[in-house]
């Protein structure tokens, strides 16, 4: 009898399966999270008042007018990225994600890289967001107290450095408690930020041709064929794109969720459509009511595009209400400093797992059930980039975004391809297969892939961020920097951990449906 043998399905476990070409359960605490749970998550992660605070008034600075068709190209391949995160965790919830999927598909050293370009794009997101929420901490301080004085606390370096390690620390021991505690801390941080961000936009509406600099509607601002040149499409796209980042922390918790399998896809999708409805609604109604001048309130002003919000709160919300963007600006960075450590903790302890990085990183605490090594090593790092950053670069906010996007592209176009080329072996067996298995992650992965050669070339140039360093641009050294020096790592862990770069660890292999007689 003629039949067709299946290939292992991921249950609704909430762990991931064991076995199946060296793919193993870590430990993790199971069941611990829902569908809105999870989508909390990821919008917490990605902290839409946080992104709009500090892209808003440079994306503008970048394309002017087409600042919202931006946000909606940026959206594109994020969501077609989103579709091949969906398909590769439907067979392997495995909370290694990008590492352990681009390994399956491509080999361990290509995999290493990938895991690499993860951890390295949520330090340097952690050490942003801890820079922010310190910034708006005192802003904060100094409104409720009347005092000038307060608020400058944060132009002193070293308050201002002791300020984002006390922030460091404090996110770092929530998240070392668990998914429970981090669940029920979102729920309030992110319905807080949206319901102010909603205030915001029909205040900004309502004012909308009040102030010297405003603007009428104009479709135009959604056509992307208008921006001036290709290098500022792909600047103001890089920049989109790093507002999008997060949305996949979903699939980092996918062994903690309850249907591990189709769970954490659906969270990220949901998540995702939040996003682009919060950024395009913001952006445009931003625009109405101040433009996107670089004088005055405009949102391009290179005196003020690096933190839009702070300067826009008293005039569109009001002295009172204003302070509620002070409040929904920090909840926001606080909440995705709480939860962007857990993509990184727990690809830590997936390259540990599997023998990628020493064994003491794939501990699990036997209390918390979460990777707690990997959690305290995840914040000491933060903080040491962070504190580095600061005492060498006077636009650290600015480089390290542009830094970022750099590592978004590398390794979601990775994990694009991976799986494409993990399911070659399906992709015509189905109309669906075709388009969410091989077309959706190629176009992806393409459009990343050229928005990363582009800016690498641009990057060069120390016009690109305004800085440099031996004559090269400040953020091209950061980016090429941190790549080689995971490049350097990985050449150390090659021949400490050989089992894993000899693929008898995490199995490179292809599912095929086989014929059996």
């Amino acid at each position: 009898m003629t039949q067709l043998e299946a290939r292992p399905q991921a249950g609704d476990t909430g762990a991931a399966p064991v076995g199946g070409g060296g793919v193993r359960g870590k430990g993790l605490g199971g069941n611990s999270v829902g569908l809105m749970g999870s989508a909390v998550i990821g919008i917490s992660t990605v902290a839409p008042v946080y992104c709009l605070t500090s892209t808003l008034g440079s994306t503008a600075g970048e394309v002017g007018l087409q600042m919202p068709a931006v946000f909606l190209a940026g959206f594109l391949p994020m969501l077609l990225v989103a579709f091949a995160y969906r398909e590769l965790n439907r067979v392997m919830p495995d909370c290694g994600t990008s590492f352990t999927w681009t390994v399956k598909a491509f080999g361990p050293k290509i995999g290493w890289m990938c895991g690499w370009g993860l951890v390295v794009a949520t330090i340097i997101v952690l050490s942003n967001l801890a820079g922010v929420a310190t910034s708006f901490f005192w802003l904060l301080a100094g409104e409720i107290t009347g005092s000038d004085s307060v608020a400058a606390l944060n132009d002193n370096k070293a308050v201002h450095i002791l300020t984002v390690l006390a922030l460091i620390a404090i996110a770092t021991a929530i998240s070392y408690r668990g998914m429970t505690a981090t669940k029920s801390v979102q729920y309030a941080l992110v319905g807080l930020q949206l319901l102010v961000l909603a205030i915001f936009v029909a205040m900004a509406l309502s004012k909308a041709g009040d102030f010297d600099t405003s603007l009428s509607f104009s479709a135009e601002w959604l056509n992307p064929f208008a921006i001036e040149s290709f290098a500022a499409f792909t600047a103001g796209l890089s920049l989109s794109i790093f507002m999008y980042w997060g949305w996949d922390a979903c699939l980092s918790a996918n062994e903690e969720t309850t249907g591990s399998g189709k769970t954490p896809g659906r969270a990220a999708l949901i998540a995702m459509v939040v996003l682009v409805g919060s950024y395009l609604v913001t952006g445009v109604v931003a625009q109405m009511a101040v433009g996107s001048g670089e004088t005055g309130l405009g949102l391009a002003n290179p005196e003020t595009s690096d933190n839009v919000f702070a300067v826009l709160a008293g005039p569109v919300m009001g002295t009172g209400l204003g302070v509620l963007l002070f409040v929904a600006v920090l909840a926001s960075a606080a909440a995705s400093l709480q939860t962007t450590f857990i993509p990184v903790a727990r690809t830590v302890l997936a390259m540990s797992a599997y023998e990628a990085l020493p064994a003491s990183f794939s501990k699990v605490n036997p209390r918390f059930k979460t990777p707690g090594l990997a959690t305290v090593v995840a914040g000491v790092g933060t903080g040491a980039f962070y504190t580095v950053m600061t005492l060498l670069s006077e636009n650290v906010l600015t480089d390290t975004i542009y830094a970022l996007g750099l590592m978004i592209c590398f390794y979601y176009s990775l994990t694009a391809f991976a799986c494409a080329w993990y399911f070659r072996n399906e992709i015509f067996r189905t109309g669906r297969d075709f388009v969410y298995k091989g077309l959706f992650p190629v176009l992806g992965g393409l459009m990343l892939a050229a928005v990363f050669a582009k800016t690498l070339f641009d990057m060069w140039d120390p016009a690109y961020s305004g800085s440099s360093v031996g004559g090269v641009g400040t953020v091209f050294v950061i980016g090429v920097g941190l790549l080689l020096l995971g490049l350097v790592i990985m050449l150390v862990m090659r021949r400490t951990r050989p089992a894993f770069f000899r693929g008898e660890v995490l199995k490179r292999d292809t599912p095929s449906l086989v014929i059996n007689d």
